[in-house]
């Protein structure tokens, strides 16, 4: 069987913990900023560990890590 290609724009969004968990961004940081409480945009920074359905998902495109 022949290796199966990883996706390279998913590799350079996502983090994988010590642990096997996924890091990634939070949606909502791209454009209408202005209606957003600066509090809301000050969390949005931060990255997140993604929910199980989504790490499922991108488990598949970037099959060699952890």
């Amino acid at each position: 069987m022949p290796k199966i290609k990883t996706v390279k724009g998913v590799k350079e969004r996502i983090r994988v913990t010590g642990t096997g968990k996924l890091i990634g961004n939070r949606p909502g940081r791209r454009h209408l900023l202005g209606g957003k409480r600066a509090k809301i945009k000050r969390h949005l920074r931060r990255r997140r560990v993604l929910y199980a359905a989504d790490a499922r998902q991108v488990r598949a495109l970037i099959p060699y890590s952890a």
